[in-house]
């Protein structure tokens, strides 16, 4: 039994592996509220599949790249459980995630580029192959600076869709899910990382720098 979940996006999602397939997948109703609704959504999934925590054997959890403050809650979530229960936890890139949904859907065909929302009107990106391994990123950039170098390829998940002049070829999924998280940990079709967040720029919050001494 594997419980996966991702907060590298506005929303949580949370799904349970039963080392078959996916039996439970939720998406919070709400953004932008990480550390409100993971617990309860673990809580729900865990309960329509009529298991406890305990009956878990692995964790699997989104790593990024994403905002530093839900990223937080969901390593910090992921290691707590491990820790508690004894049981591995494995990391896994965000965009990969959803590279591997786009390759498995036929959203794409060919080599494509991911991009999700970084704010301050920049996007993370990572370019991958045509059965969605990655070769290129991830990195952060502003739209406008890399429209060009794209080239016109399909350009999966939330960036495409937010910025639609530099990304004219917007595919699904928008954003990561729990219950391909899974599927990539068991299947072991990406990178198994250490539960260590990927962040790409300095977080927005910082503990400020004494001051200089006055000369």
């Amino acid at each position: 039994m594997l419980l996966t979940f991702d907060t590298s996006s506005p929303t949580v999602t949370v799904a349970v592996h039963d080392g078959a397939d996916v039996v439970a997948q939720l998406v919070s109703a709400e953004t932008m509220r990480h550390g409100e609704q993971l617990t309860p959504l673990v809580d729900r999934a865990l309960g329509e599949v009529g298991i406890s925590a305990r009956d878990l054997t692995a964790i699997g959890v989104g790593v990024g790249p994403g905002p530093f403050t839900g990223l937080r809650v969901g390593l910090v979530s992921a290691r707590t459980m491990a820790y508690a229960l004894q049981i591995p936890v494995y990391g896994v890139c965000s965009l990969d995630v959803l590279a591997v949904e786009a390759v498995d859907t036929g959203a794409v065909s060919g080599s494509f580029v991911v991009a999700t929302d970084a704010r301050r009107r920049e996007v993370y990106l990572a370019t991958y192959d045509e059965a969605g391994h990655r070769v290129a990123g991830p990195d952060v950039q502003r739209p406008a600076e890399i429209a060009a170098s794209v080239g016109g390829l399909p350009v999966v998940g939330e960036g495409a869709a937010l910025y639609p002049d530099a990304f004219p070829d917007a595919r699904p999924p928008l954003r990561p899910s729990a219950g391909w998280l899974a599927r990539c940990v068991v299947e072991e079709r990406v990178e198994l990382r250490d539960p260590e967040p990927l962040y790409l720029r300095r977080p927005d919050a910082e503990i400020p720098r004494a001051p200089k001494p006055v000369s």
